[in-house]
């Protein structure tokens, strides 16, 4: 089952969908592109929230919306991208954003530069809530990070999360093969936000990736 593993696709909720009508559209687009499923990640910030359950209640509120405007894919997880922030790890209920009925969680690594803290809080996580990180669109860190620095993050125990966008550029794709063929465990998402600059592009990823590859990244879920 083609699955979107990475999406912004909730109306109104993030930079993601503005409206109901946008979100119709990007998952009629994600549909004729063949995607059977998809993981609804609306971003959760710590700082900007109002803790973990009003976050729930709002990511609810806009799913149901959703929903009744009957969608092209129905088979629709609710999850989040976690920012990781000091902290974070200690926050109560954190376990309540994994993808819903997994121990999975999708975390972002800050755009700020890299320090051991945030290798710690993902730790942490893990531990703690016998959760399994999902890091996500590893290869944008490409230019923000050092060797050394992707090395500890790929070090740690966790899945490995890759933009379709991946595949445009010689640099990202390559990056993506070596993480690949190390035995890193690598799954696929759009992260599309809306239908101009960040549109859904799984016809990239068919047309690009290795069959396997696909394959592999639509097991994670079952």
């Amino acid at each position: 089952m083609l699955t979107d593993h990475h999406s912004h696709i909730l109306p109104g909720i993030d930079d993601g969908s503005k409206n109901v009508d946008m979100s119709l559209e990007m998952i009629d687009l994600l549909s004729k592109q063949g995607v059977e499923r998809i993981v609804a990640t609306s971003h959760f910030y710590a700082h900007r929230e109002d803790g973990i359950k009003a976050y729930l209640n709002k990511r609810q509120h806009a799913f149901e919306k959703l929903m009744s405007a009957g969608p092209a894919i129905d088979n629709i997880i609710l999850g989040a991208e976690v920012a990781i922030e000091r902290g974070i790890s200690e926050m109560e209920g954190i376990e309540k954003l994994a993808f819903q009925g997994t121990n999975y969680i999708l975390l972002e690594f800050p755009y700020t530069g890299f320090s051991d803290w945030m290798i710690e809080e993902v730790e942490n996580i893990s531990y703690n809530f016998k959760l399994t990180p999902i890091i996500a669109h590893l290869h944008r860190y490409l230019e923000d990070y050092s060797k050394d620095q992707l090395q500890a993050i790929l070090s740690l125990h966790a899945i490995f999360q890759f933009n379709n966008e991946a595949f445009e550029t010689h640099a990202e794709k390559k990056f993506l093969k070596k993480v690949i063929s190390d035995g890193h465990k690598v799954i696929f998402g759009s992260d599309t936000h809306n239908m101009k600059s960040r549109k859904p592009n799984f016809d990239l990823l068919l047309k690009k990736a290795k069959p396997d590859w696909i394959e592999r990244s639509n097991r994670l879920l079952g």
